[in-house]
């Protein structure tokens, strides 16, 4: 079991509720987001990472993040692979209300059919309990405005305007499934219609077209977003390899999103339509 602090796991986050949220149904400044509604715990659920060096801070950085906003009574992680398990997490939380939040960027095998799974088990541990799961983090529409507020930001950096670079969104992608290409394919198509960037392409790591077809034939600069959702395997190893093996200094890598600045107001306003619904 993970180490107690103050009594409260460390991948556990009690917080006091004062964040003055504004959404379709704004609340009164200071007044909390379980307002008249029994309190909740919110549960971050990310796939965990297999590098051997990993440690998953990023996770723990998003919960802070999120409790330092007051989103839910107390705010928890857990990994489908890695520790702590989304089942023993669940069970760590006292709130009899929880929220599960899919860290996925799309609606793949692991949140259709794993984490139901779990949730289901967990349901099993404590049948008093509600359990509800959100959609996941890359199926939220708020995704393809922080990526492209990043990606201008980025392309400034370097002197340049969001107008003369261009985007390419590198995603896992599976012979076997389509949902990643469907969501990648869906967020890039949110980019191309706010009209910022020269083009918007889309590569994946697990089935065409690879990163390097992607940019045939497109003139740089060129802004790689990394749609993982953290710094693992493929957000950080394999993104970094495959963007070197371009050998061109006009392309830059930009990401994971999953640590971006703007991901943790994208999960709060998820979370506030969903309680205030």
């Amino acid at each position: 079991m993970p180490a107690a602090v103050q009594k409260t796991p460390s991948h556990v986050l009690a917080v006091r509720q004062r964040w003055h949220v504004e959404q379709d149904q704004p609340l009164r400044r200071n007044e909390p987001l379980t307002a008249g509604r029994r309190p909740f715990g919110l549960l971050l659920a990310a796939h965990g990472e297999r590098r051997t060096d990993a440690d998953n801070a990023g996770m723990a950085r998003l919960a802070r993040s999120l409790a330092d906003k007051g989103v839910a009574a107390e705010i928890g992680f857990g990994f489908i692979k890695g520790s702590p398990a989304v089942v023993d997490a669940i069970a760590t939380l006292l709130s009899q209300d929880v929220v599960v939040y899919p860290l996925f960027l799309s609606d793949g095998y692991f949140t259709r059919v794993v984490l139901p799974r779990l949730v289901e088990q967990a349901k099993q541990r404590d049948e008093t309990r509600t359990i509800s799961i959100l959609p996941p983090l890359g199926l939220e529409p708020a995704l393809a405005d922080v990526i492209a507020d990043e990606a201008a930001a980025a392309a400034h950096s370097r002197t340049k305007l969001p107008a003369e670079t261009s985007i390419v969104m590198l995603a896992h992608g599976s012979k076997k499934d389509q949902a990643s290409r469907v969501a990648t394919e869906w967020l890039a198509d949110r980019l191309r219609q706010r009209q910022c960037f020269c083009d918007t392409r889309i590569a994946l790591l697990e089935e065409a077209p690879s990163l390097a077809d992607a940019i045939e034939g497109m003139s740089g600069p060129i802004i790689v977003v990394g749609l993982f959702a953290g710094e693992g395997m493929h957000g950080i190893d394999d993104a970094r390899r495959m963007v070197a093996e371009l050998k061109r200094d006009d392309v830059m890598l930009m990401g994971p999103v999953g640590t971006f600045a703007g991901i943790e107001a994208v999960i709060a306003s998820a979370v506030t339509r969903h309680i205030l619904a």
